[in-house]
């Protein structure tokens, strides 16, 4: 009993600060998602309007232009859609692309090369150390905060349709 009464006021302290905590993030179900590669910005949309911005999103090393080969460090351009996710991902969760389309294998296939594949929307590195890894840094996917990648886990179903433009 006596020292329940010692910690008391630590009991009070966590209480209080706990009451502020911030809700985690949760969007309605999305259907729509449209990344802004030059702005760095990824659109969440439900019910034709948008419901949510995430910004400083983290693109391929090479961001600049559409994917085309695989190993280029781009990010893809153009309609697909979310087709699978990925618990137990190298990342924090991940929603796989449907990159390439068949107009992405032919342009690759017609100078001989491969186009790539497994393009996602992730969140960071499972061994990162710290809360986000600086700069672009994926070989071609979209990395997000693993907050945000948690809360699109949730809302974004197979078959989401996923727009990113230059």
């Amino acid at each position: 009993m006596r020292g329940a009464l010692k910690f008391a006021p630590l009991l009070l302290l966590a209480g209080v600060a706990s009451a502020h905590a911030q809700a985690p993030l949760r969007f309605p179900a999305i259907d729509l998602i449209r990344v802004h590669k030059a702005a760095r910005t990824m659109d969440l949309y439900a019910g034709g309007r948008i419901v949510h911005t995430i910004a400083h999103v983290q693109l391929g090393g090479q961001p600049v232009g559409p994917k085309r080969f695989e190993g280029d460090g781009r990010t893809p351009e153009g309609a697909y859609t979310i087709d699978w996710g990925n618990p137990k991902s190298a990342y924090h969760l991940s929603l796989h692309i449907s990159y390439p389309r068949a107009a992405d294998s032919a342009y690759a296939a017609s100078r001989g090369r491969s186009p790539g594949g497994m393009i996602m929307i992730h969140g960071q590195p499972n061994l990162w150390p710290v809360a986000r890894v600086p700069g672009d840094w994926t070989d071609g996917c979209i990395a997000v905060s693993n907050e945000e990648i948690e809360a699109l886990w949730e809302a974004v179903g197979d078959g989401t349709p996923i727009e990113i433009t230059p």
